[in-house]
């Protein structure tokens, strides 16, 4: 070999080895030629069938768990912002436009929202004196809602971490997996429903394999899950903070 082809191969490999450093650098990804697995929690060798079921394993069994995000569901729009645990949850829901807060302590489920969503959840004009003076008393209160009104299922259906990770958690169609990515700084295997029209979820590779970002199907909205297993705290509130609306809220 002569010494101008030595040259050019020394050249080669250097440029070779700063594109790699580069990529490792400024991508957070693994250098060139190595396991993409390596250091990690093993999921990402997985079938994508088996991802799931580990991943759907881990959340049944954690017990505390952030979740936010949109959701579209029965055509409405939801964007929420929950803390959930097995006996209860806080957090907010935006819908139409307004938002409003949910405190769910074991089976009491409390509703928190301004004078204008009451007024709005009433179905009647601002006209009436009566009807604006009942939703200024309701401004900024916890309003408790009854377990028997037709309200009290669906927005508790919006604190049973659960029911809502049971709900979210499934991909459509044929499973397959879309490589390794990063969500939050954090590394992650991605596994698709019918090549990603059946949604996709990026999996931790991290410790568990925690769901971390769900892009559910047909646009149906996306949501990312955070502080997996961190506690928080859950009080009913004050009573000159609640109000009891009675065995009915209003209608919307």
């Amino acid at each position: 070999m002569t010494a101008i082809t030595q040259g050019r191969t020394h050249r080669r490999a250097a440029l070779v080895s700063a594109m790699c450093a580069l990529a490792v650098t400024g991508l957070g990804l693994t250098g060139c030629g190595e396991d993409p697995d390596a250091g990690t929690n093993g999921v990402g060798k997985l079938a994508a069938d088996k991802i799931q079921a580990r991943t759907q394993a881990a959340a049944a069994a954690v017990d505390a768990v952030r979740l936010s995000g949109s959701v579209v569901a029965g055509g409405k729009s939801y964007k929420l912002d929950m803390s959930l645990k097995s006996d209860g949850a806080t957090g907010s829901v935006t819908a139409g436009g307004a938002t409003f807060h949910l405190l769910r302590v074991d089976e009491e489920l409390y509703l928190k929202a301004d004078a204008a969503f009451w007024k709005h959840e009433d179905g009647k004009s601002d006209d009436g004196g009566s009807d604006t003076a009942a939703a200024g008393k309701l401004d900024d209160k916890y309003v408790k809602v009854p377990t028997g009104d037709p309200s009290y299922k669906k927005f508790s259906g919006f604190t049973d971490k659960d029911l809502l990770l049971d709900s979210v958690l499934t991909l459509h169609g044929s499973l397959g997996k879309d490589g390794h990515h990063e969500q939050g700084g954090v590394r992650t295997i991605r596994i698709t429903g019918d090549g990603g029209s059946g949604g996709t979820l990026d999996v931790s590779l991290e410790g568990k394999p925690y769901p971390l970002r769900l892009v559910r199907a047909g646009g149906a909205g996306t949501l990312t899950f955070s502080a997996w297993g961190r506690d928080f705290a859950l009080e009913e509130p004050a009573k000159g903070e609640t109000v009891d609306y009675g065995k009915e809220l209003p209608t919307s």
